[in-house]
């Protein structure tokens, strides 16, 4: 047995992220991260949300994020968990038809939410402070072919990355988690690339191929004549 939530946040600690990045990382909103951190478990909507994003969080943060859902099912199994009561506690004992028909408006309530979010989004904003499913800055150029620009494809699970112009001080071109098969493309020559997990995405500039060092959290610089790791 090892402790869930303080293991989340070390991991998280050692490399500098923020609540911010990791939301928009994740699409997982800060108040559920630090809930998964403090374990406060009840926090959450349901069961089946705690694993989805205690797989998500860990998975983010290089960790083995099915360790963390066994973990979890292990300690809190059956519809008590041990931090605090749920707000549907005093109806346990309730007919299994009333839990079922409330279980499917919150599933029908979620749902609509999210379609929210997704047309706000698409069509100029909203103030709800949900971040979008993909946070990509204006100066990208998705369709571009331009030979000079630089491409990234996400491969296996895909991975977050953040693209700047020249150095790790220039404009922030990209800031994306590239799923498998996702396409980027941004136009220029000279690049510094952070890239949470190397194997999770491909790259060319020019229409080379750049060849990435192995690993995790690689920060590197890439230009037409060579590729190389860079400071932040």
């Amino acid at each position: 047995m090892f402790e869930i939530g303080n293991s989340l946040r070390e991991a998280r600690v050692r490399q500098s992220l923020e609540y911010p990045q990791i939301e928009l990382a994740t699409k997982i909103r800060a108040k559920y991260i630090r809930a998964l951190e403090d374990e406060h478990f009840g926090v959450l909507p349901a069961h089946t949300y705690v694993k989805g994003f205690l797989r998500t969080y860990a998975e983010f943060l290089g960790l083995d994020g099915q360790l963390y859902v066994d973990e979890f099912s292990s300690r809190f199994f059956g519809d008590g968990l041990e931090d605090s009561p749920r707000r549907v506690a005093p109806r346990v004992h309730q007919d299994r038809g009333i839990e079922r028909k409330v279980l499917v408006l919150a599933l029908a309530g979620i749902a609509a939410l999210t379609a929210l979010v997704i047309v706000a989004w698409k069509f100029g904003g909203s103030d709800s402070g949900t971040p979008p499913v993909v946070t990509q800055r204006s100066s990208t150029s998705p369709a571009s072919s331009s030979p000079g620009g630089l491409q990234l494809t996400g491969v296996q699970r895909g991975t977050y990355v953040v693209v700047r112009r020249g150095s790790a001080t220039g404009a922030v071109l990209l800031e994306a988690t590239l799923a498998r098969g996702k396409i980027q493309r941004v136009d220029g020559k000279r690049f510094w690339l952070y890239v949470r997990r190397a194997s999770g995405v491909r790259v060319s500039l020019g229409g080379k191929a750049v060849s990435l060092p192995a690993g995790r959290n690689l920060k590197v610089l890439v230009t037409p004549k060579r590729t190389a790791r860079a400071g932040t």
